[in-house]
């Protein structure tokens, strides 16, 4: 890694946590489109390298201040933790058969739904 990546990536991972926090969204969507994006990788390496960023360090100062707030519901929370990870393992064995250039598109697809049905919601 050189010193071009490495700014790079402090720049993304910084935007991400930013992102994450500020919107309560998982980084993936600045990690994902921005490792494949400005440091070329391919679809499924920017989405395993995504995951492994996401597994507990970033999630837990953020949650912290949620708490403070009242803002979390741990109830809910631990069933999606369970239902996550079933899916989470389910959905990664799924993706690596699928090919990148359709698994890219199914991505774009579903940030735009989801872009669409935020702006258009009252």
């Amino acid at each position: 890694m050189g010193v071009y990546e490495l700014v790079i990536l402090i720049i993304i991972g910084l935007l991400a946590g930013l992102v994450g926090g500020l919107f309560g969204v998982g980084g993936g969507i600045v990690i994902i489109p921005a490792l494949i994006f400005v440091l070329g990788l391919s679809q499924h390496n920017a989405q395993g390298t995504s995951l492994a960023v996401l597994l507990l360090p970033i999630g837990f100062l953020a949650v912290m201040n949620y708490h403070k707030m009242g803002y979390v519901n741990y109830k809910f929370a631990a069933v999606l933790v369970v239902a996550f990870v079933v899916g989470s393992f389910y959905g990664s064995k799924l993706a690596i058969q699928i090919s990148p250039v359709y698994l890219k598109k199914g991505f774009g697809i579903l940030m735009l739904i989801a872009a669409l049905k935020l702006i258009l919601s009252k």
